[in-house]
């Protein structure tokens, strides 16, 4: 019995882990999550396997009968020559104006989906960061942005102790007919 409390413990460990916050990153306040919802563009990311390859990547998100947010992330794999679609539910980590979510896409396991910078105006722009500072994404409810946006971005992202070296601009032009 020993051996088995050996192996649950360093594994609640880490999926607890995976829904913290990255540390010295806050995320917003004051968040208006019917505001949220929506279509969001993926201007920018630091890449992973799951979005590997994809451009034209944009995120949906909507409001379910539970009150949880269905997440359908969606992009085009030029490589294939198809687009590749993910559906998954977010939950709010605590207060629902706070911009800490769980995001999960496999069953029991979520991970964090922390906003850290959003244009609380006019919910134009957002800056997201997963449980660590691996996980980097610039979204935009257009599918581009200006130079100077993109700059502020790096420039924030630099400041919160983000590696840029890896960080992918998203293709969001048009498919060709």
């Amino acid at each position: 019995m020993k051996s088995l409390r050996n192996l649950i413990l360093p594994a609640i460990l880490l999926l607890s882990a995976c829904t913290g916050l990255p540390e010295g990153i806050d995320p917003v306040s004051g968040l208006e999550k019917e505001r949220y919802l929506g279509t969001w563009y993926e201007i920018a990311r630091l890449d992973h396997s799951f979005e590997e390859g994809l451009s034209r990547v944009t995120a949906e998100y909507s409001l379910t009968d539970d009150g949880t947010i269905k997440v359908v992330n969606r992009g085009y794999d030029a490589q294939k020559e198809e687009w590749s679609e993910a559906v998954g539910k977010a939950k709010f980590a605590g207060d629902d104006s706070i911009g800490h979510l769980e995001v999960s896409f496999f069953g029991p396991f979520y991970s964090s989906y922390v906003i850290f910078e959003l244009d609380q105006p006019g919910y134009q722009f957002a800056y997201v960061s997963g449980y660590n500072r691996d996980y980097l994404w610039f979204l935009s409810r257009t599918p581009e942005v200006s130079e100077r946006q993109l700059e502020a971005f790096r420039e924030r992202a630099r400041e919160e102790g983000f590696d840029l070296d890896e960080l992918i601009i998203v293709d969001q032009s048009p498919l060709p007919e």
